[in-house]
């Protein structure tokens, strides 16, 4: 069996320049939860139809990201609660570019998802000023909002050959509190993969993909998963299946 990185060469690169054409920031998102076990089998059927971001010579990249939500948790509380309208607030930094952008995300119903971002020099722990005035507009709230959340990946980006879509799959995420930068979490053996298209088509190679392993389309939060290895007493009744099904995941890797 071909190690990760070999089965990566496989795949024709696509640049950063390249990728302009296919940002999709309004879009219609899949998740997709699954076993690391299984990626090398789901690569090679992709093959045929992706190529993937390379960066400095790198095939994928390192992520780094601070969530922030309100003194209360009211985001991840109307995530959990299932509200229709509601967003994420984050810095998110391309941890081997340097590049680093504030950005809001809100579900807009009928399953949409409206991405609004701006580069920033760097992650901040505090909103202020122009960052500040640029969250309140995207997510259409003047709430104060704090750092709550710490999270970290390596993601593999891919873009069809043809089709205006885009594939993300995130391995070895890592969690801590933004208050206690010592307490940590990880999600051992699991990827987590998004498919994001200007809107939902069944035809897509990786959907095939993922319906002849039967792995079904699954809704799952990094934000609120991380919350809740690091805070396990906050409400979660909505989540629990999320929660075994992860758990099945990392017993079988």
């Amino acid at each position: 069996m071909e190690t990760l990185p070999e089965l990566l060469e496989h795949f024709p690169p696509i640049t950063l320049a390249e990728m302009d054409g296919v940002r999709l920031q309004d879009r219609m998102d899949t998740k997709y939860v699954f076993a690391r076990t299984l990626l090398p089998v789901v690569l090679q059927d992709m093959r045929p139809h992706y190529r993937l971001l390379v960066v400095d010579g790198e095939r994928g990249g390192r992520y780094r990201s601070l969530y922030f939500d309100t003194p209360g948790l009211r985001d991840y509380h109307d995530h959990h609660n299932g509200r229709t309208l509601r967003r994420k607030v984050r810095f998110r930094q391309y941890v081997g570019s340097g590049l680093c952008f504030l950005e809001v995300k809100r579900k807009t119903g009928a399953g949409r998802t409206d991405k609004h971002r701006m580069k920033v020099p760097a992650i901040a722990q505090a909103l202020a000023g122009e960052q500040a005035a640029f969250v309140a507009t995207a997510s259409r709230s003047t709430e104060a909002l704090v750092p709550v959340l710490w999270n970290g990946f390596t993601r593999l980006t891919f873009v069809h050959r043809t089709r205006a879509e885009r594939l993300t799959i995130d391995l070895d995420l890592r969690f801590s509190l933004a208050t206690a930068p010592g307490q940590e979490a990880a999600l051992e053996g699991i990827v987590v993969a998004e498919l994001k298209q200007g809107r939902a088509d069944r035809g897509s190679p990786f959907a095939q993909a993922m319906r002849a392993h039967g792995i079904r389309p699954a809704g799952m939060s990094k934000y609120c998963v991380g919350l809740l290895h690091l805070l396990p007493t906050l409400k979660h009744n909505r989540f629990k299946p999320v929660l075994r099904h992860l758990g099945r995941l990392r017993q079988a890797a």
